[in-house]
Order: structure tokens, then C-alpha cells, then sequence
């Protein structure tokens, strides 16, 4: 695969556009970074979901609005 040992952030991503985005890029073999705020429940079922494809997936909880809480 073209991206195959490439990661990607998607912020935001456990719901929406933001999935929608995460399972395509999943599907070229990107490893994927699921970025949540607050409710894990929706990015374990995307996560769960992108893995029974064979793709990866991986959870990263922050507040990307919130630039003191990155590191």
C-alpha cells in the first residue's frame, strides 16, 4: 500500500466527517490516530471498527482547542 508504516492524526475524529476521514485514510494503510475531547465510546467503536478491516488504529485523548494541553 502507497502510505503503508505512515501515521495520521485526525482530529475530531471520532464522529463525522472526522470518521469518515479516518476510515479512508485507514483503508490506504495509514495508521490512524483517532483523536477524541471527552467521550471514548465513539472512538472505541471506530477504532474497533477500522481493525476489523486489518487496518490500525490507535486512541489519543486531548482538547484540540486547548494549545496548553498538548505535549
Amino acid at each position: 500500500m502507497k502510505f503503508s508504516g505512515k501515521n495520521v492524526l485526525i482530529t475530531g475524529a471520532s464522529r463525522g466527517i472526522g470518521a469518515s476521514i479516518a476510515e479512508s485514510l485507514a483503508s490506504m494503510g495509514l495508521k490512524v490516530w483517532i483523536n477524541y475531547r471527552s467521550d471514548p465510546a465513539p472512538a472505541d467503536e471506530l477504532k474497533a471498527k477500522i481493525e476489523s478491516s486489518g487496518a490500525v488504529a490507535a486512541l489519543i485523548k486531548f482538547d484540540a482547542s486547548n494549545e496548553s494541553g498538548w505535549s
